[in-house]
């Protein structure tokens, strides 16, 4: 007897040591929870599975338990035992001072930031369990997302998408020279499922990241491995199917996790098919978006004629498969030095370009073949954190960065044997250092300043086929012929070079200001050879542009549940090779070189207001906004060597190109709240309203979405969390669109033939459940039942008609 309460109380005594932090209300491990008694002389943190040793402790220590996400906990560690060694811990409201990585480049917390700023974490992507990255943004307040095709999605941000929106990944710089104006697909070639978390900054942010970001910034964070004092291997597996296409993604983790180092490598696939769209058509158009017929032709086969679609809300031509690789070494070279390689290679199949292969000529379809070739994005970033604790620097990151993207163009018609190839390849080296320096201990104010640089080489070539053709088979080809390029066929080069200062000082504890100033040069060369088409004044350009930009942002807190805030700001865009040089045809229209474009600037000026509830666990906010636009740049007629029209492709076709206009607004505002009611109760909402207009020739600006919103409530307990989430958008008439640039598509909204126009796009709403079941900490699920009740709609401007219901069923395997 003796001997089994000694060891008893052996075992009792070294469980009393540990305790295990939780999630209240989900009773999920919460990692990296700092643990400390009064002295703070003792500090401990928990492991992945929420555990930690408490055995440095004495028992009459006051022990606190923080995470910057959830609210502090404090207890004396001889009562721990009367709740069996778990502490739960209360999550704070997503908004309640959450750490932001993407404003300064630097740890912030939002409390001292002015920007309207939005974030979602690896939790929360999950849960969304969107099939692109494209599909995740559309979840963001304020931000719509534009589809041509199904292999593609264009984020919109305050009325502004393309290259006028800055995408960053892991701090660098996915923008290059041939960002196009109107819709981008690059946002999906991130894959979601490597994603950390996802930072989101709206408005001009010109001072921290230089050109193209005058819409805002979207900052994605990939999964990145730790050191650990143990060997450690770690692993995961998830996958997903969804009906609506039929998809079919897998992907596979593994960490491993080392005293010097430490390895993540993540391999992604995903396959879909062919979109199905909703067949409830509640606006009344009963042909809208059908497609009742296609074309079957491929690399390989050839069929003269359209094939008729045996289920025309099938839309043929939408599939595609993509695969994402993510590989990143961690190595602390000492204790003030970290040192990152990261790696990233995306790819795809041929996406088919789901808008011109639907559109009709003469009363037949015009393409048999029109899709990008493969998308792929290589990325290769060094990256070194430093922290000497000098004078002069406090803390710092350096990070190189090389860029290869290649992407191509391939399109035939019905009527001809002629298939015509466009191919890029873009080389894009870059630098970036920022640096900070606490000029107080207390970290009331701080200075940072940095420098980027960047070097992008186009290659641009093409070439025209002629198809040997038997029967329905594709042998070999029988000629060449010229084609245009779509870019400078001689080669063209774009160079960045800039510095940038921010100060932030916390004038006292209810008011924080922001200022900064940038300075930023910029460098185009260009060269056409071929000009069997066209004819430019100068064949051979050099263009350089600069430019200051500067921000200045007041924080005030009149008391704990307010926070008032207020910015000045500037963005600046220099033109690009697509902005100057491109060469391209879209409905009868053909857009030209421009060798005399200027840069556009931004002023923006905004307000905002966010109110606290049920002890900072539930906020809503407000922030309302007005942007100039001055020598904005548009797509309009133009003439060359005096005449609007050019024989392009064998076809007559109108001339337009891109040209400085003078000023314009957009102005708007985004409401939304978020929080919990109680620790099992959750909800979130927001509504997005836009306008903007030219104040010289008084036209509507493109990119200009209707008013649109999210409401979702949600239930949370245990392992178990379902949330309903309704979402809506109004209409956009006819006079609200641009039709002159091309970019709104009116021609992809309902047809009105008794009035020879075109409607505008309607009215939408949506009703859609997510659902997930942490079974144990190695296995979790996720459903979701998205479009409900089987709604037809098309988001604004998209070519392709959204999806309609579908069930999408996610596992998660941790090993």
């Amino acid at each position: 007897m003796r001997v089994l309460v000694f060891v008893f109380f052996i075992v009792f005594s070294v469980q009393a040591q540990q305790v295990k932090v939780l999630e209240l209300g989900l009773n999920v491990p919460i990692e990296n929870v700092t643990i400390y008694n009064d002295t703070k002389e003792v500090i401990v943190f928990s492991d992945k599975d929420g555990i930690a040793d408490l055995s440095a402790f004495n028992d009459t220590d006051v022990i606190s338990f923080y995470h910057i996400g959830y609210f502090e906990y404090e207890i004396l560690k001889r009562e721990l035992g009367v709740i069996e060694f778990i502490v739960p811990l209360v999550k704070k409201s997503e908004q309640l001072d959450e750490i932001v990585l993407s404003a300064s480049k630097g740890n912030e917390k939002r409390s001292r930031i002015a920007e309207q700023i939005e974030v979602a974490s690896a939790m929360e992507i999950k849960k969304i369990s969107p099939q692109t990255s494209a599909d995740l943004l559309s979840t963001f307040p304020g931000i719509k997302i534009q589809k041509t095709q199904f292999g593609g999605g264009s984020p919109v941000l305050r009325g502004m998408e393309a290259n006028r929106v800055l995408l960053v990944v892991d701090g660098v710089r996915m923008n290059n020279a041939i960002y196009r104006m109107g819709h981008l697909q690059n946002s999906i070639t991130v894959s979601p499922n490597i994603l950390e978390r996802t930072e989101v900054i709206f408005g001009p942010s010109s001072v921290i990241y230089g050109s193209d970001a005058l819409g805002g910034v979207i900052h994605y964070y990939t999964k990145t491995p730790k050191v650990s004092a143990t060997n450690k291997v770690e692993g995961s597996v998830f996958s997903r199917y969804n009906t609506v296409n039929n998809e079919v993604t897998a992907q596979g983790n593994l960490e491993l996790r080392f005293k010097k180092w430490a390895s993540f490598t993540s391999v992604s696939h995903s396959d879909f098919g062919d979109l199905r769209m909703g067949k409830t058509r509640n606006h009344g158009f009963e042909d809208w978006g059908k497609v009742y017929e296609y074309s079957n032709n491929t690399d390989t086969y050839y069929n003269a004629n359209p094939v008729q679609n045996s289920n025309t809300s099938i839309q043929k031509n939408t599939g595609f498969s993509q695969t994402d690789v993510l590989q990143k070494f961690a190595i602390p070279f000492s204790e003030n030095t970290d040192f990152t390689l990261n790696f990233q290679y995306s790819t795809s199949s041929n996406i088919p370009r789901f808008d011109n292969l639907t559109q009709y000529s003469d009363g037949s379809l015009k393409f048999a073949e029109w899709y990008y070739g493969p998308q792929k994005r290589l990325l290769i970033s060094p990256q070194l954190k430093i922290n000497p604790s000098k004078n002069w620097l406090e803390y710092g990151t350096i990070t190189l960065g090389y860029q290869n993207m290649k992407e191509s163009r391939v399109q035939r018609k019905f009527s001809s044997l002629e298939r015509s190839y466009r191919n890029e390849n873009v080389d894009v080296f870059s630098l970036n250092g920022d640096f900070f320096v606490p000029l107080k201990k207390d970290n009331n104010r701080i200075l940072s300043y940095g420098v980027e640089a960047t070097y992008n080489n186009v290659n641009s070539e093409s070439i025209g086929k002629v198809l040997d053709v038997e029967g329905n088979t594709v042998v070999g080809f029988s000629d060449e012929f010229t084609v245009q390029s779509r870019y400078p066929d001689g080669g063209s080069s774009y160079t960045s070079a800039a510095v940038y200062v921010n100060y932030r000082q916390d004038i006292n504890e209810k008011s924080t200001l922001n200022t900064g100033i940038r300075y930023i040069n910029t460098q185009l060369n260009a060269k056409w050879i071929d000009d069997t088409f066209i004819t430019l004044p100068e064949m051979d350009i050099s263009l350089n542009n600069s430019s200051c930009t500067a921000t200045i942002g007041y924080i005030y807190k009149p008391t704990t549940n307010w926070q008032i805030n207020g910015i000045v700001s500037s963005g600046f865009r220099s033109p690009n090779i697509d902005d100057v040089g491109k060469i391209r045809e879209k409905n009868g229209d053909v857009t030209v070189p421009n060798i005399y474009l200027k840069p556009e600037y931004a002023y923006n000026f905004e307000a905002s207001a966010v109110k606290y509830f049920y002890n900072k666990r539930f906020h809503m906010g407000l922030d309302v906004y007005y942007t100039l636009l001055h020598n904005y740049i548009t797509r309009d007629y133009y003439e060359m060597d005096g005449s609007s029209t050019i024989i392009y492709d064998g076809e007559e076709a109108n001339t337009m190109a891109n040209v400085n206009k003078g000023n314009a607004y957009i102005y708007g505002s985004t409401f939304s709240f978020s929080g919990n009611f109680n620790p099992m109760w959750y909800t979130k909402g927001s509504l997005t309203y836009t306008k903007g207009e030219a104040y010289d020739t008084k036209n509507k600006l493109s990119s200009i979405p209707p008013l649109f919103g999210m409401l979702e409530v949600g239930f949370e307990k245990d392992n178990f969390q379902v949330g309903l989430n309704w979402t809506f958008n109004g209409e956009k008439t006819l006079e609200n669109y641009n039709l002159v640039e091309g970019i709104d598509n009116i021609e992809e909204t309902p047809y009105n033939a008794s009035l020879d126009t075109y409607y505008g796009s309607p009215s939408w709403s949506i009703f859609n459940v997510n659902a997930n079941y942490r079974l144990n900490k190695n296995f979790s699920f996720f459903v979701n039942v998205d479009n409900i009740f089987d709604i037809h709609y098309k988001e604004f401007a998209s070519a392709i008609s959204a999806p309609g219901r579908g069930l999408s069923m996610s596992v998660l395997l941790n090993i």
